[in-house]
């Protein structure tokens, strides 16, 4: 390159970065086009007169977050910076902080919201702050716990986000887990499951926790589950459930005695949904969450660094 012209691009940069001057201004101070201008500023990066730098965060965290986009087709990713010597607590805290912001910048009038529920998902509805919206409505992708493990009971968390939203709630009345595929049958069946089925068509956006191995012992709800179901996960190699729909490493759904028993969306109506965003994060549950991503029932993730690292290393083992 010439230098009388890498000076022009020099001098280009210096007016759009250093006085701040608009493309127009600049194009017209130099009796140049506009276009022009804008492809000289591509090349003072590409010749590297100017260098971009980001100061006071780590922007290889956002890297990392184009690369969990491109690995697994997603439509966003949101990780949070994971501090070595943080505790679990702390990451929880700086996950939920996060989730419940992002989440609030993708809300908007007369949307349909399908909440799961645990301990991710509760805690990111918790920091979500109020947003005067229209005509939106709230409502379970699953029933219940037990009444021993009530504390992020999926009515309160729809209930919740509905208050601040402004926004309507619809209620389950049934546990996730029922004793007979009859009993299950019978409440999908109901004329009052009716109205809550036809909200499972309309939905905009389902926030969903995942649940880990079979050995993670901070689920809420697996305490319905009986010896006899944990058997046959164990022999059919569950590593993991979302909207409390187990499945294997490959990201197959279990479709056995158990999962006709549970009251929940199906993981085939979770990837239809518009926005499926999953809230989830430890290195013990990477491999839980990397079959979801591949079989595409979540197109949004947010977790953190460790976690996407250790993501992105399962996926290439495999």
């Amino acid at each position: 390159m010439k230098e009388d012209k890498k000076k022009l691009i020099a001098k280009v940069a210096y007016m759009y970065y250093e006085q701040e001057l608009t493309q127009a201004q600049i194009a017209k101070e130099l009796s140049i086009y506009r276009t022009t201008v804008s492809r000289m500023l591509s090349q003072a990066k590409t010749e590297g007169i100017v260098e971009i730098k980001i100061n006071h965060f780590d922007a290889g965290l956002f890297e990392l977050e184009e690369q969990l986009k491109h690995s697994f087709g997603l439509t966003a990713v949101e990780l949070v910076p994971t501090e070595n010597d943080a505790s679990e607590e702390a990451k929880e805290e700086q996950l939920a902080e996060a989730a419940g912001a992002w989440i609030r910048r993708q809300l908007s009038d007369e949307m349909v919201i399908g909440l799961s529920w645990g301990a991710s998902v509760g805690n990111a509805v918790n920091k979500i702050d109020p947003k005067q919206l229209s005509d939106v409505s709230v409502v379970p992708v699953v029933g219940g716990p037990s009444h021993i493990n009530s504390r992020y009971h999926v009515n309160t968390l729809v209930y919740e986000l509905a208050r601040k939203l402004n926004g309507h709630s619809l209620f389950v009345n049934a546990t996730v887990i029922q004793e007979t595929k009859e009993l299950a049958e019978g409440i999908f069946n109901s004329k009052y499951f009716h109205d809550l089925k036809e909200y499972w068509k309309r939905l905009d956006l389902v926030i969903v926790g995942v649940g880990g191995p079979l050995s993670y012992h901070k689920s809420q709800w697996r305490d319905l589950l009986s010896p006899a179901d944990y058997e046959e996960l164990k022999l059919r190699e569950a590593v993991g459930d979302c909207c409390c729909r187990f499945y294997d490493s490959y990201g197959k759904l279990l479709n056995g005695a158990l999962n006709q028993r549970t009251i929940g969306l199906s993981l085939e109506e979770l990837a239809r949904v518009p926005q499926s965003v999953g809230i989830a994060r430890g290195i013990s549950k990477a491999r839980s969450i990397v079959p979801l991503l591949k079989k595409g029932y979540l197109k949004t993730l947010i977790t953190d660094q460790e976690t996407a690292q250790e993501i992105l290393r399962l996926n290439q083992r495999k």
